[in-house]
């Protein structure tokens, strides 16, 4: 995979990964993060210019999710029931991000993206929910560009260890995201709720 990702990012450049994170954020099963994280250690190699690489995996992330979004919008709740299970989302995931998705939409778009299977759904369910499109679009933004420079820097400054970091996010970035998002809906409980007895 790692042989085969450094190929067509050096054939493609920011042209390939514009494309990638168009698919990544689709919701579509793809080697996003790693392609991103590869990208960084052909900019450290420079074979790739970190500024267009940037530009481009940011432009490529909100076009993807920019599309995700109008189907969520246009074509709404049923068409995702139908086909989530192409995007490895069951009823039971859907339930569940759409109430998180009405308690906290920040909260939800940028560090929900970080939790798998949840980030399959977020643009669609934003959709859904008629979230307006300015406010996805900057929510959206600053995951996108959260994501890609943190995968990047990895590439980047940690190259000749890709392996062991890259495991080391897989397992352990989720997991994070998990928390913080718990961490904030539970404070977003408690201050209603602290709200009401006043």
């Amino acid at each position: 995979m790692k042989d085969w990702v450094l190929h067509y990012l050096g054939t493609l450049g920011a042209g390939g990964l514009f494309l990638g994170l168009i698919i990544e954020a689709l919701g579509i099963p793809f080697p996003g993060g790693l392609m991103t994280l590869l990208a960084g250690i052909l900019v450290n190699q420079g074979r790739l210019d970190f500024y267009h690489i940037l530009a481009a995996a940011v432009l490529g992330f909100n076009v993807g999710a920019t599309a995700a979004y109008l189907i969520g919008r246009c074509v709404g709740e049923p068409f995702l029931l139908r086909y989530g299970k192409y995007l490895m989302v069951t009823p039971a995931k859907f339930d569940q991000a759409r109430s998180w998705m009405y308690r906290s939409a920040p909260a939800f778009i940028i560090f929900g993206r970080f939790v798998p299977m949840v980030s399959n759904l977020t643009p669609y369910l934003a959709g859904i929910s008629r979230l307006p499109f300015v406010q996805f679009l900057i929510y959206n933004s600053v995951f996108a560009l959260s994501w890609v420079s943190f995968n990047l820097g990895i590439g980047i400054f940690f190259g000749h260890h890709w392996e062991s970091i890259f495991s080391l996010i897989q397992s352990r970035l989720p997991l994070l995201a998990l928390g913080v998002l718990v961490v904030y809906l539970l404070y977003l409980i408690i201050k209603q709720k602290t709200l009401h007895r006043t």
